[in-house]
């Protein structure tokens, strides 16, 4: 009777809902309840988050039901270390997430997520997060804030490329990115348009410092010319406002993996092989542009396989 209170399985019973008497078990820890028709209004009993169970349950799992949206009461039991909704029909994760202090490890693969909110980052304990098979098209650099995080699975996603940030999680021992654009689309596929005679302008005035004062120009003016932006390639000197040369730079990441980063440039001829500009060290990995299709899959076995 004891591991029964302690530990509960309901998975693939049909259920579409929970009872009531999940309130009143005093020390339940391990709560499965997968492969359900959970999901629609009163899937779970109210009070949930005034009930032991909100000090007790160490483990839920509520995998393979039809939550459109995280239950706000599940954001209540703060001594969960692993919380489990995968195969869902999650949107979105809800900033509150932030509140589960004590999550090692978050699945919510197989959803419908678009977006990762920065409030992700708040999670102190987070060892295993899982956002496979959704819909995510970028990570927040905020992400690199989960110095516990061990491994991380977003294949099967949109990626186009990743945040420099993330070569901050240097405790990672797992990244999983097959299946993303990022893997199969590279440099080939990126655009670059040119400048409008406006953004040439201003380059000019911020390359060559030409002196003006905040009287000489319209307002507008002045406010552009402060949103410039210095090009990365050292050798270059150059600013950009909105046109900019995107390229994927493989960088390395804690002698593990080679990471495919974004990298912005202020025109294509930072990115020749053939400019005095790409010479330098951090510019390598453009030097082998011309190269990038033929070697990309052998770069990315190391860093896309899991």
């Amino acid at each position: 009777a004891a591991g029964l209170c302690r530990f509960r399985d309901v998975s693939g019973t049909g259920l579409t809902e929970m009872g009531t008497e999940l309130l009143s078990l005093p020390c339940l820890h391990t709560l499965l309840a997968k492969n359900n028709r959970l999901g629609g209004p009163g899937s779970l009993p109210k009070g949930l988050e005034q009930a032991p169970l909100a000090r007790s349950l160490r483990v839920l799992n509520l995998s393979g039901n039809r939550f459109s949206e995280v239950p706000p009461a599940l954001l209540q039991l703060r001594g969960l270390r692993s919380l489990s909704l995968g195969g869902n029909r999650l949107h979105g994760i809800p900033p509150d997430i932030q509140e589960l202090h004590s999550l090692e490890f978050l699945y919510l693969g197989g959803n419908f997520i678009t977006a990762i909110p920065p409030e992700l980052a708040k999670l102190p304990s987070l060892r295993y997060l899982v956002l496979c098979d959704n819909k995510i098209q970028s990570i927040p650099p905020q992400l690199a804030q989960l110095h516990s995080l061990r491994s991380l699975s977003l294949h099967n996603n949109l990626l186009t490329y990743l945040p420099r940030e993330i070569l901050n999680l240097v405790h990672l021992d797992e990244l999983s990115l097959r299946g993303n654009p990022l893997v199969v689309r590279f440099v080939r596929d990126l655009t670059y348009n040119p400048p409008s005679l406006q953004e040439l302008a201003g380059r000019t005035i911020k390359t060559r410092n030409v002196p003006y004062a905040p009287s000489d120009l319209p307002e507008s003016l002045v406010c552009y010319l402060s949103l410039a932006s210095n090009c990365p390639n050292p050798k270059c000197g150059g600013v950009y406002f909105d046109s900019c040369v995107r390229q994927i730079k493989f960088v390395d990441f804690c002698g593990k993996y080679r990471l495919p980063l974004m990298h912005y440039l202020c025109s294509p001829e930072c990115s020749s092989p053939y400019s005095s500009a790409s010479q330098s060290s951090t510019s390598q990995s453009e030097s082998d542009s011309e190269d990038e299709a033929s070697v990309a899959a052998h770069r990315m076995q190391k860093v896309l396989l899991g």
